[in-house]
């Protein structure tokens, strides 16, 4: 069965391409549909496994696919990825190139594995949740932007949230260690990749039974310049050098950087801030994040590629 977003940044044109594209690799469907609302989504996945389909294709973003993991959570499926959104990060993380083409390769050639799920107040999540700048970029990452300007929704919204973002405290707690500090940004991730093809880590994989955070310190508040504009561009100027880095997982050697990783982390903010889920706004902190390891099987390609 295929379900397909429409409202996806490439969905509007790829319900016929995509139907094309699996019956010229000899894979047959028992069905498609075109789903924009998410609760109609879950009720078709939900039927659909209850009736015994076992290969579920999900065609869309990273929003899309967040919505669809929670019925297929355990149960004897298959979801292959069609990734025809902005960011794409699962899709990253699982080595697919981010064409619809080979998607469909990888998902006809029929090598299958076991990810980890990520649960965030029992959210299920695919990719990453971040607090902070992250997390303000995605509310303004509007699906009337992603249409417009395509990939570079993300630095279009990123650079007109720099200059109103303010440092917040918070308090990380994982079996091991506990830091609490003022920061600028805070990203869990049970993949490598989020905010279209950023790095969590560069070890993170999705079948390492672990979660990885980082956190990007705010200078202005250590140097005692909060909410000053020398102390602002500080914390631009601190923002601007990971940026640079985060990309190719460099940012972990930045002395505002810090990491740690664990099956279950608490995260506390003051004031409170939003929680982003792969895109998707599921609340407010604080947040407990737990793992459901090998909890989804996927399609995955026989030999990965690295993404750019």
């Amino acid at each position: 069965m295929l379900l397909l977003n429409p409202n996806s940044r490439m969905g509007g044109e790829a319900l016929s391409a995509t139907l094309t594209a699996l019956e010229a690799r000899g894979v047959r469907l028992t069905a498609s549909h075109e789903v924009q609302d998410h609760e109609q989504m879950e009720q078709l996945l939900r039927e659909a496994v209850a009736g015994g389909v076992r290969r579920i294709l999900v065609g869309g973003g990273d929003g899309t696919l967040n919505y669809a993991i929670k019925p297929l959570l355990g149960q004897d499926v298959t979801l292959g990825v069609l990734p025809l959104g902005t960011g794409n990060d699962f899709a990253r993380s699982l080595g697919i190139e981010p064409t619809l083409e080979a998607a469909c390769d990888v998902i006809a050639a029929g090598y299958t594995a076991r990810v980890d799920v990520g649960l965030a107040n029992g959210h299920p999540f695919l990719n990453a949740v971040s607090l902070g700048l992250a997390s303000a970029i995605a509310r303004r990452l509007t699906p009337e932007l992603k249409r417009r300007v395509g990939k570079l929704a993300y630095p279009v919204a990123a650079a007109a949230e720099l200059w109103e973002h303010q440092p917040f405290r918070v308090r990380v707690v994982t079996d091991t260690e506990e830091l609490e500090q003022n920061v600028l940004q805070l990203v869990v991730g049970n993949g490598r990749y989020h905010g279209a093809g950023n790095m969590v880590t560069p070890d993170a994989t999705l079948d390492d039974h672990l979660l990885d955070a980082y956190v990007i310190s705010a200078p202005s508040t250590e140097a005692g310049r909060e909410g000053t504009g020398l102390g602002h561009m500080q914390d631009l100027s601190t923002l601007a050098r990971v940026a640079l880095t985060v990309r190719r997982g460099e940012h972990l050697a930045h002395p505002a950087v810090k990491a740690v990783s664990g099956p279950r982390i608490l995260v506390e903010a003051i004031p409170p801030q939003d929680v982003n889920a792969d895109g998707e706004m599921i609340g407010q902190t604080p947040v407990r994040f737990e793992l459901l390891p090998s909890a989804l099987r996927v399609f995955v390609p026989a030999n990965p590629v690295e993404p750019h």
